[in-house]
């Protein structure tokens, strides 16, 4: 068990108590339900922007993608090349007709179109997604702090969820985009110093990074070839597309934060903020991932403490660790598994990859600055929590109260579904959290979760947008078909053994592609079929 020095804790505690103060200021100022929704839509473009930046950047990002990046290649990062494509298409027709619509929800646009089942299903979605979400965040946070501090990851998971909660809670979407701002600021910083410490300990510094990382093939984008069934260029690509479509076109929060902007150009300039931001920093964090495999291969013996933690844990004791064998699907030519002998042992880098930045700010970093990348960690998990209980909370108050049970609620009655909503799905979060102890790699937890759910959102959502003439009926015989298509990529284990040839060849990125398609396309093919029989 590690103990941390009093200044980091000093530094920790200061940085947990500004935030809280933050919440508390924005609502002592005497928020109204406006006001915790869209801040008034006063905001300037280039807090907004940092706030989309912020959720962006996570413990997904802070400890998934280092992990990917030490355990594989950079083969992940193609998804932030993506982002420029759904930012331009955002920017240019989402954010526009979010505005003029006038509604906060980002959902009331299909009920509108295809009736209310499709704003319920939409709904339904979106918080599903928004607790995978948050779990996977606070998990990643209970990784870094179980190791710093040896706290056990189940309390981590829990005094996170309350302290979160609680700001949300207090100041809620003015609180989210200010914290947010100051905790971007602090992630990046910290990103910059792990990158100069490690170019110091590194032999050849900077250089020898690229080039220890060139011979071992750790800077390759994936295979380039035409395959679904494995995680090759094309289909990380296509991920980030449709993903980052859902995030620019129908994921509350992002759509939240376009009416807390000043006006329509303000939000398309936040957009672009968020995606010339995210793409060099999230560049930071692989080239992190890389550092810290060069500086272990240099220095085996130091990863030592690290591989005797985790061949205790169950879950890597049920494993063959001398085997080189690679699950269906997860690894392509330019992508195998790599691995680090201890002695008889040989373990797999992605067995330990999510866990060894935070044994690196264990065992590396001086006093003082381990605190201020716990604080950067807090800042990366927060900015993202915050953002996913204000939205929820959103949809829960505007979806589903004034929906279905009061039209028009008093300011009070609003406020109070608004604050009740944001703790339950704070206490929800949390216990989807505590669920994800024991799994291998954060980043493809995060990425199948999102995947599975996003599809019928996107597909619906693209369905009813270039698509004026499809009716409700074919919304939902389409939904019905992309529901389908997805569990069935979805849960291969449901076919049985001797039919196996039934189940999904393609790779779990490709989820959310093929049932945004199949939603859209197929209503696309039964509205012409249908228009062709009328008289």
């Amino acid at each position: 068990m590690s103990s941390l020095p009093v200044v980091d804790l000093i530094i920790i505690a200061i940085y947990v108590l500004a935030i809280v103060l933050m919440g508390v200021y924005f609502a002592v100022r005497g928020a109204n339900s406006n006001q915790f929704v869209s801040a008034g839509g006063v905001l300037p473009a280039w807090a907004v922007g940092l706030s989309i930046f912020g959720t962006y950047l996570s413990s997904n990002t802070y400890i998934g993608v280092t992990g990917k990046a030490y355990g594989s290649n950079w083969n992940a990062f193609v998804f932030s090349l993506a982002i420029p494509i759904a930012a331009w298409i955002a920017s240019r027709y989402f954010v526009p007709f979010y505005r003029e619509s006038g509604n906060i929800s980002a959902y009331a646009h299909a009920e509108k179109r295809f009736g209310p089942w499709a704003r319920l299903y939409m709904d339904i979605c979106y918080l599903l997604t928004q607790l995978a979400r948050m779990a996977s965040i606070m998990f990643g946070v209970s990784l870094v702090l179980n190791a710093l501090i040896g706290i056990d990851i189940a309390y981590i998971i829990i005094a996170m969820g309350v302290l979160v909660t609680l700001y949300t809670l207090l100041g809620g979407i003015e609180a989210v985009i200010w914290t947010d701002v100051i905790q971007s600021v602090v992630l990046t910083l910290g990103a910059f110093l792990i990158v100069v410490i490690l170019c110091i300990d590194v032999e050849g510094g900077f250089m020898g990074i690229i080039q220890k990382g060139m011979v071992a093939n750790k800077f390759s984008l994936g295979s380039f070839k035409l395959s679904f069934t494995s995680s090759t260029f094309w289909v990380v690509m296509l991920y980030g597309i449709f993903i980052n479509l859902n995030n620019f076109g129908i994921d509350q929060s992002f759509i939240q934060r376009y009416h807390t902007a000043k006006s329509t150009g303000s939000a398309q300039r936040s957009v672009w903020m968020a995606a010339k931001l995210y793409i060099p920093v999230s560049l930071l964090f692989f080239f992190i991932g890389t550092g810290l495999w060069v500086y272990y291969q240099e220095n085996p013996q130091k990863l030592e403490p690290l591989v005797k933690e985790s061949l205790r844990e169950e879950s890597l004791n049920e494993k063959s660790l001398s085997s080189s064998e690679t699950p269906p699907g997860d690894m392509n030519d330019d992508n195998r598994k790599s691995s680090i002998s201890m002695g008889s042992v040989k373990v797999n880098d992605s067995e330990i990859g999510d866990r060894v930045l935070p044994f690196f700010m264990v065992y590396r970093l001086p006093r003082g600055i381990t605190g201020l990348l716990i604080a950067a960690l807090f800042a990366a998990a927060m900015s993202s929590v915050d953002s996913s209980l204000n939205s929820s909370a959103t949809i829960i108050w505007s979806d589903l109260y004034k929906r279905y049970l009061k039209p028009k609620p008093t300011e009070k009655q609003s406020m109070q579904v608004l604050k009740i909503s944001t703790v339950v799905w704070g206490i929800l979060g949390t216990f989807f959290s505590l669920a994800l102890i024991g799994i291998e790699s954060l980043l493809d937890t995060w990425w199948q979760l999102s995947g599975i759910f996003a599809g019928g959102m996107l597909g619906l959502f693209l369905l009813g947008f270039f698509s004026r003439t499809t009716g409700n009926a074919i919304a939902k015989i389409s939904v019905t078909i992309g529901i389908l298509v997805i569990s069935w990529m979805t849960f291969p284990a449901l076919i049985p053994d001797n039919m196996g040839y039934l189940r999904s060849p393609f790779h779990t990125n490709m989820i959310v592609v093929i049932g945004t398609l199949t939603i859209f396309l197929s209503g696309i093919v039964l509205n012409r079929f249908s228009r062709k029989l009328k008289p």
